[in-house]
């Protein structure tokens, strides 16, 4: 709670008032951001990498023991399910109405979800499939990072969030425009479009702030956790055996999944099915 509330107050409250507030600095300079591709998703995603990176590895990191299990396929689907209706409010709440604006929101993020994030009010429904197609073509590839860079980021938070929010950002500076975010503005709070309304400078905006954003993120993180590692009762990292057993079985007593492995065959038992997804 007490890491949750440092990393709240210092690094996404400064980050969204940049960018929300009529005085910040990326609000001033022209970058857009509907609802929070900076402030959400690339801070929470750059934090995890720098949690990641700061922590180090978890004791059998690369062995046996902790390889990517497969998942139950329906779960992630129903998973996915519930994520993509809860975007509803998420993106189209964020137009603080409802109008056609907001209309409009809703039906872009279920065409990108992270990506279109910061842009769901700003674009229209035939470029949201171009953010969906391209975010979650690259966000599939930014998975493997962590194997090319060799931090253990099992959750993948930094491909998902960090990644999607990045293009999501940069797909605005081409794709937004001033006719979709003027539907239910006022005319002081209407906004330059992108490179499809010829405002090719948008770009380097919306570069700008996700490269300041990512700096800054990464920055703070890395500094609360290195205070936070000179006191022994806010240390964020679990002792050796826990790791080893696992969380759930040391926290709370159980397995999420009823792994077990056979020593005599050398893999799992009971046996998992081919065709399930890995867990990333």
């Amino acid at each position: 709670c007490t890491f949750c509330l440092c990393l709240e107050t210092l690094v996404y409250d400064p980050i969204a008032c940049w960018i929300w507030n009529k005085a910040g600095w990326n609000n001033l300079m022209g970058a857009i951001d509907y609802a929070g591709g900076t402030p959400v998703h690339i801070s929470s995603g750059t934090a995890a990498l720098a949690i990641a990176i700061y922590l180090g590895k978890r004791s059998g990191y690369g062995t046996e023991s902790l390889k990517y299990q497969p998942h139950n396929t329906t779960y992630v689907v129903l998973g996915t399910v519930f994520l993509w209706f809860g975007w509803f409010g998420f993106n189209g709440g964020s137009t603080l109405s409802a109008n056609l604006r907001a209309a409009h929101a809703c039906i872009d993020y279920c065409l990108g979800l992270v990506a279109i994030t910061p842009a769901a009010g700003y674009v229209g429904a035939p470029a949201a499939l171009v953010f969906g197609v391209v975010a979650g073509t690259l966000c599939n590839f930014a998975t493997q990072l962590k194997f090319l860079l060799r931090y253990d980021e099992c959750l993948d938070v930094f491909a998902c969030h960090g990644v999607g929010g990045i293009v999501g950002n940069l797909l605005t500076g081409l794709f937004a425009q001033a006719s979709i975010a003027g539907l239910n503005a006022p005319p002081q709070a209407r906004i330059l479009g992108g490179w499809l309304d010829h405002s090719y400078v948008k770009l380097a905006h919306q570069l700008a702030e996700s490269t300041a954003g990512f700096a800054y993120s990464f920055v703070v993180t890395t500094l609360i956790l290195w205070i936070f590692h000179f006191l022994p009762f806010l240390r964020l990292r679990t002792n050796e055996e826990a790791e080893i057993v696992g969380i759930d079985e040391n926290d709370m007593g159980e397995f999420a999944y009823d792994f077990s492995t056979d020593p005599e065959r050398g893999h799992d038992n009971p046996p998992l099915s081919a065709s399930a997804t890995a867990i990333h």
